[in-house]
């Protein structure tokens, strides 16, 4: 293929008509379904955690069935496709397909962030968590003042992988004609005949990546200096 010829195809996937504005309208979509997503997988992820942490060495009826449910949901969430879940929840649970999205996939991430932070958790020295009781702190006071301070530095890189994983899941939402990223790049396909927006929206996704990848390994040696110093 001549420059001419892939300069004239990409003037005809992004400028012609204003097409890049389509390519922005669907960069937002994959944005904000990424990041409420995100949100809600963290908050579903520290919850299943903590009760799988704080119910581990517990007896009763009550705990036990709480841990089980968190088993249950993690086991099946992890063990069965995303799409299917997000077919789940746009025919089962809601009419609109982006609410479906945002549930579908905050739902499957939390499953993926509590393990990440139940890892990073038992990471963490139990040594530190006896002596935190023997000074006379609640469990829950052991947790927030010495065991978390100490995990979250093994947690948050593997926050970031997962939030970088997310960001590319969201690429099927178009499945239940969400106009993410993807589907705008695919609309623009069958318009224009060309190939050339899937590698425009390839080209983002990447940039999304890489940006997002620099950020986490300078936090990452935040965090490195802070443990030497």
């Amino acid at each position: 293929m001549s420059l001419e010829r892939l300069l004239n195809d990409l003037y005809l996937a992004t400028l012609y008509k204003g097409r890049w504005v389509m390519y922005l309208e669907g960069l937002g979509v994959t944005l904000a379904l990424s990041v409420l997503a995100c949100l809600i997988g963290v908050c579903i992820g520290v919850m299943v955690a903590l009760i799988r942490y704080a119910g581990a060495n517990k007896k009763g009826l009550g705990w036990r069935a709480a841990i089980g449910v968190c088993g249950f949901y993690t086991t099946v969430i992890r063990g069965t496709p995303i799409i299917v879940q997000l077919l789940i929840a746009y025919t089962v649970l809601f009419n609109g397909g982006f609410e479906a999205c945002v549930f579908a996939f905050g739902v499957n991430s939390g499953a993926y962030v509590s393990e990440v932070i139940r890892g990073g958790i038992a990471s963490v020295d139990p040594g530190q968590a006896e002596a935190g009781r023997s000074l006379g702190l609640t469990q829950a006071a052991t947790m927030r003042l010495i065991v978390l301070p100490q995990a979250i530095k093994n947690i948050l890189p593997a926050l970031f992988n997962e939030f970088i994983a997310l960001l590319k899941e969201t690429s099927v939402a178009g499945y239940i004609a969400v106009r993410d990223l993807t589907k705008v790049s695919d609309s623009l396909r069958g318009i224009s005949f060309l190939t050339t927006p899937l590698f425009v929206a390839a080209a983002i996704y990447l940039l999304l990546v890489m940006g997002m990848t620099a950020v986490q390994k300078k936090m990452e040696r935040r965090l490195a200096q802070s443990d030497r110093g």
